[in-house]
């Protein structure tokens, strides 16, 4: 038995909206262990919208709507519903008066369009929404097929499905068991590479292991269905050990880990201090950095050189070597580094040079070349050459140096 979410609304199809009611109920339904292999979105069209009903009925024995419980004319799903299955809407009494007192109580009256929100198909419970005047409807039409509408505002559906839905589910003997899952996150390897390397995993069936591409990075999941959250971290953690003795550095963390807050904890491990000197990327690097709680303790500050002359004058790389070389080069990276570190008196020192387009590019530098260089708190500096491709735009180039910056750092943290 699993469940589909159908949200409701041709503004989700434009893409004016974002989705999160569907990322919200798919987390949820995880929490419950309940099954959930599809999604719908369809927009304010009644026709379509029973042929969605037509095809979720036939594989989910739980339906869960989102949207179009307002008093408008494009608000069809409750009419939709009751049509689809051949049953007539009644108007509770009870609904009119909560909507009435809940105007009233914002020194309003109730609109005549307002009493739409009043009906429910024939034989339908009531969902109540606490906060606002669409209220949902649990129904059972049929054998072995439930129906839970919401409306669309977010803060509204949350509250019904967290106050009535899942008292509802578990008195139905849903919730017995959870779907847990564990993200590890990668850096420095492509998709196709390290599923070569951990292919035996995805045969796995509790837990189970697939493998995904996110912003920068790639992304490992390991799921497990248990009777509790603690045991299905039982099952998870043997294989995780494995993926990430396999995988070594190229695994920086999981979950809510970032590269800026694994980079922050090996610094307060070590008692060191960061200063970072951009180009480039305007100061993304130190933005990550300071995205995280606590980074005071680490990170001291930043330079933005973004003209030569800033280069020269605050940084001390050397005019020659900037004339003969270029801004984009590892010397100039490297000088950055250290001209950083001196000027704040940190013990690393970060720096970020390179072209991000979309113009400025040469055949010999062009879009897409970036130099990391990194000064250690023993005198020596390294730098790092990235190409990462004329043909992304301006903004992933900037996210990316800054991301490869705090990875190269990251790991030089890990041998020190």
């Amino acid at each position: 038995m699993s469940a589909e979410i159908i949200c409701v609304g041709t503004e989700l199809l434009l893409g004016e909206i974002v989705n999160t009611n569907a990322q919200f109920l798919g987390q949820q339904l995880a929490d419950l262990g309940i099954p959930h292999y599809y999604q719908t979105v369809v927009g304010d069209n009644p026709e379509r919208l029973k042929k969605v009903l037509d095809l979720a009925t036939q594989r989910a024995k739980i339906l869960i709507f989102t949207g179009g419980l307002g008093p408008t004319p494009d608000d069809l799903t409750t009419e939709t519903i009751a049509d689809f299955f051949q049953v007539s809407l009644v108007e509770k009494p009870e609904l009119v008066e909560d909507i009435a007192a809940k105007f009233a109580k914002r020194g309003l009256v109730m609109s005549p369009s307002n009493r739409k929100q009043a009906l429910i198909p024939e034989g339908a419970d009531i969902l109540p929404n606490p906060s606002g005047t669409a209220p949902g409807i649990i129904w059972q039409p049929k054998e072995n097929l439930t129906i839970l509408t919401f409306p669309g505002v977010p803060s509204e559906m949350r509250r019904m499905w967290r106050e009535t839905a899942i008292p509802f589910l578990q008195n139905q003997g849903w919730g017995k068991e959870v779907i847990y899952s564990r993200i590890l996150r990668f850096r420095g390897i492509g998709e196709s590479a390290l599923a070569e390397k951990v292919k035996q995993f995805f045969a796995l069936t509790n837990p189970t292991v697939a493998p995904y591409a996110a912003k920068g990075e790639v992304r490992l999941r390991i799921s497990a269905k248990a009777p509790s959250e603690a045991a299905a971290i039982e099952l998870i953690s043997p294989v995780e050990a494995k993926l990430r003795q396999i995988a070594g550095q190229d695994c920086f963390g999981a979950d809510d880990d970032t590269l800026a807050s694994v980079v922050g904890n090996l610094l307060l491990e070590a008692g060191q201090t960061i200063g970072v000197a951009e180009s480039c990327t305007g100061g993304g690097v130190g933005a990550m950095l300071t995205e995280v709680p606590g980074s005071s303790n680490y990170f001291w500050g930043g330079i933005i050189a973004y003209d030569n002359q800033v280069k020269i004058k605050l940084l001390g790389v050397n005019q020659a070597d900037l004339a003969r070389e270029g801004a984009v080069s590892a010397t100039v990276a490297e000088q950055m580094a250290l001209g950083v570190q001196k000027q704040l008196g940190v013990a690393w020192g970060v720096s970020i040079t390179g072209v991000a387009g979309p113009g400025g590019g040469t055949e010999s530098k062009p879009v897409g070349l970036v130099y990391v260089g990194i000064a250690a708190p023993d005198g020596s500096v390294e730098s790092l050459e990235l190409r990462l491709g004329s043909d992304r735009d301006r903004s992933l180039i900037r996210y990316l140096s800054a991301s490869n910056a705090l990875d190269y750092l990251r790991r030089q943290l890990l041998t020190q």
